[in-house]
């Protein structure tokens, strides 16, 4: 059983001792302590709830709609909604706060608790650290029953958001419609199945063929929207002679493409396509994380404007966003944030620019996906034992590479002249990821291996 803390919320999985996964326990303690904090830092009694489709959905959702009313918050229920609109719902209804429950990419046996500010925007480390601070203090007084909080259930959301997204200017339903694409998607059975069909059609695309798209909760594979999971929405791909697949993770704020001819477009280049697409329209710079690809550096440079790589977590790509004057950004995981639109990643507006940029080029998504650098990453991880001092273990390759330039506001992030990696503690597993980049698979995999037997290297000197 796990209970992970961090900047990406309280995540965990289901069942077990209490501190040791989420249970009913945590989080009551954890829902209790954010009410409590959104109420004193905003002076507003209400927070927006909304959930994805895992098994664990609806028990969670009870007893953290039951904790907000027991401490005199007011709830608006999305039901079964994206991470997305939930952060736009939040503005929109005034609220102090939103709950996303959903542990996003993780299987289903996790589930998590996202933490949203009055901007609908993630909650930054430092009021992180406050909300757990309370959480731990449990020092809670509930509410009479002449001052509970009251529930309203609000299905109009996706609509509303669906309607954001065609109000645009950069968004071109009109071309999109006339490209008349037919579509293959695998939503995972999780609220994508729901958004995104509602999504295409808004948009004009009449042919869609659906994979996975009834939210049950029980994800037909790892949710996660990598190559190795989306073999069956490949071969849909293929075998309908479609033009293009799209997927989405259980919450929708990751996507990614698949070509015509059944080929990955890369998660990656979700972001690299869309901002190329928004950068031939609108002047200004934009911002990835350290461990996403150059090729967005290169695109934006081609374009005149300036790259800034900020630190692993959607609030600091945010923060990076608003600092630099980013028109466009987000993670190479597949997360687009248009600040047009609102400061989240979001898929079913990376899905809406993505198609308009594919209708108005007239080419394949894999002629497309050819007019792009080149660049691979290879993604590897070393799974945490306790008591790993991983401080000390970074610290200690940064010395073996000091001549080289490097980072270390998010783990260590190694440049060299054509390739770099990127070593951190991940924020949703106990994991340290290992990220490497080269102009070819093999260049980027032989990089992540010497820096694999380098760190093993370490461990054992540390053993010894």
């Amino acid at each position: 059983m796990t209970l992970i803390k961090s900047i990406s919320g309280i995540r965990g999985t289901i069942g077990g001792e209490p501190g040791d996964a989420l249970t009913p326990v945590d989080i009551l303690k954890f829902t209790a302590a954010f009410g409590k904090w959104i109420a004193s830092k905003t002076g507003k009694n209400k927070i927006v709830i909304g959930r994805d489709a895992r098994i664990s959905g609806e028990m969670v959702r009870n007893l953290v709609a039951g904790t907000l009313q027991s401490i005199g918050i007011d709830v608006v229920d999305l039901g079964l909604s994206t991470t997305p609109t939930v952060e736009i719902a939040v503005t929109e209804e005034n609220a102090g706060g939103g709950i996303i429950i959903t542990a996003s990419h993780n299987p289903k046996q996790w589930n998590a608790l996202k933490l949203l500010n009055s901007s609908g925007e993630f909650i930054n480390d430092a009021e992180g650290k406050e909300v757990l601070e309370l959480a731990e203090q449990a020092d809670f007084s509930f509410s009479d029953v002449n001052t509970l909080g009251s529930i309203t259930f609000d299905n109009t959301y996706l609509q509303k958001h669906i309607t954001r997204i065609l109000d645009l200017p950069l968004v071109d339903a009109e071309a999109i419609k006339k490209a008349n694409f037919r579509v293959a998607i695998d939503c995972v059975n999780s609220s994508g199945g729901i958004f995104v069909p509602a999504l295409l059609k808004a948009l004009g695309v009449t042919t869609v063929y659906e994979l996975y798209c009834n939210p049950d909760g029980h994800f037909p594979h790892n949710p996660e929207p990598l190559p190795e999971n989306l073999v069956a929405l490949s071969q849909e791909v293929v075998s309908r002679k479609a033009d293009l697949g799209i997927a989405v993770d259980p919450d929708v704020d990751r996507l990614c493409f698949v070509c015509e001819d059944g080929n990955m477009f890369g998660e990656e280049y979700t972001l690299v396509a869309v901002a190329d697409y928004i950068l031939g329209h609108k002047k200004g710079n934009t911002v990835s994380n350290l461990s996403s690809t150059r090729a967005l550096r290169d695109v934006t440079q081609r374009a005149g404007a300036e790259y800034n790589a900020a630190a692993v977590g959607e609030v600091n790509v945010v923060n990076k966003m608003k600092e630099t004057g980013a028109v466009i950004g987000g993670e190479g995981n597949g997360g687009v944030i248009y600040p047009e639109l609102h400061y989240g990643r979001d898929a079913l507006v990376g899905i809406a620019l993505f198609l308009t940029h594919l209708a108005r080029s007239g080419k394949t998504v894999s002629e497309l996906r050819s007019t792009y650098p080149e660049y691979y990453i290879s993604k590897n991880k070393i799974t945490l034992t306790a008591g790993m001092d991983i401080d000390g273990l970074l610290e200690k390759i940064r010395e073996k590479y000091s001549k080289h330039p490097h980072s270390t506001i998010d783990g260590l992030k190694i440049e060299f002249e054509h390739q770099w990696v990127h070593l951190r503690r991940s924020n949703t597993e106990p994991i340290i990821r290992i990220y490497s980049e080269g102009n070819s698979e093999t260049i980027a995999n032989n990089l992540a291996n010497k820096i694999i037997a380098d760190i093993k290297e370490v461990l054992q000197e540390n053993n010894d």
